[in-house]
């Protein structure tokens, strides 16, 4: 056990100046998200998504429908479903959209989530550590989707001729002035703050006070012959299962064990990336089942759900062997 250092002293040296800088951050970092989605600054980065189409045998409309995903991921998916529904895709056209949709889906957590609010904590180069392996896996995924599409899907998985008669269009929210749009972007980044203030002064609080009372190494050497084969840390199973119920808060329980070098800059990102395959069983549940199965019903979006989950485990566990190579 370490000399244990006085609570105010812990909590004047590292929780205050910390939670302090992350909270400016994170305001600043979703304020400027926050405008850029209300402006449509988002959605231009999925306008070159009309290329993808044909290079993978599906019809341009659908393009319409990836982009509309980068701002909307429900609005999205339900124009594919509308193209399904319609006779324009079938079954594995779909699956092939949907497959194609995966990096356009993330870039918007990139500008919503990601950069505003894990990078502050995370720090810059950790942050951008693990936002790029994220990003990394979500593009191999769509290029899969891509290479499926060019090998899989010919004429008789579409009917191009009917594309354009179907009324498949992304919800329109009404003209908002720019005042209007800058008020929302404010009253959207104090509910945030809101929701994120209390778990980072509580989570950060209670990490920083262990970490200047015990020897983290010793105390977590309990689950070394878990980690170790990964080279690994015995603190990460903790990290994973904490990232596995929460991302913010799995991100706020690793930052102060960076800092401290318990974990190294690859090491955390790989325990993290872990923690996203383990947080599978409980987002599958908790978000994917009930928001597949509203869109297209039980059994195409279990298929749905079975094909985004294959495809996201092989791909994290490719990122975290990359990650960990000596």
């Amino acid at each position: 056990m370490a000399a244990a250092a006085p609570i105010t002293d812990v909590l004047v040296d590292s929780v205050v100046p910390r939670v302090a800088s992350i909270a400016a951050f994170v305001a600043a970092g979703v304020f400027l998200a926050n405008l850029a989605v209300a402006f449509g600054l988002v959605e231009r980065i999925a306008a070159l998504s009309r290329y993808l189409t044909d290079p993978a045998n599906l019809p341009r409309e659908v393009g319409t429908a990836i982009l509309a995903t980068t701002a909307s991921p429900t609005a999205g998916y339900g124009m594919l479903a509308e193209f399904r529904k319609s006779g324009v895709l079938d079954d594995r056209a779909t699956l092939v959209a949907v497959t194609i949709n995966t990096f356009f889906g993330f870039a918007q957590h990139i500008f919503t989530f990601y950069a505003p609010v894990l990078i502050p904590i995370l720090g810059l180069r950790v942050g951008l550590l693990y936002v790029g392996a994220r990003a990394a896996i979500s593009l191999s995924i769509t290029l899969v989707g891509l290479l499926a599409g060019a090998v899989f899907l010919s004429d008789r998985n579409v009917d191009r001729g009917r594309a354009a008669e179907v009324d498949a269009h992304a919800p329109d929210g009404g003209e908002t002035t720019a005042r209007e749009k800058v008020r929302e972007a404010a009253e959207s980044t104090a509910e945030k703050l809101r929701s994120i203030l209390p778990r980072l002064a509580v989570v950060y609080t209670a990490v920083a006070l262990v970490v200047a009372r015990y020897d983290v190494q010793q105390l977590t050497a309990v689950a070394d012959p878990l980690t170790a084969p990964l080279g690994l840390p015995g603190a990460a199973p903790s990290v994973v299962a904490v990232f596995a119920v929460d991302t913010t808060s799995g991100a706020l329980f690793v930052a102060p064990l960076i800092e401290d070098g318990v974990f190294t800059p690859r090491q955390a990102v790989a325990t993290m990336l872990l923690g996203g395959i383990v947080s599978f069983a409980f987002s599958t549940f908790k978000r994917s089942i009930p928001f597949q199965y509203g869109i297209w019903g039980a059994e195409f979006g279990s298929k749905v759900i079975a094909v985004n989950t294959a495809l996201k485990v092989v791909f994290i566990a490719l990122a975290v062997a990359i990650l960990l190579v000596p």
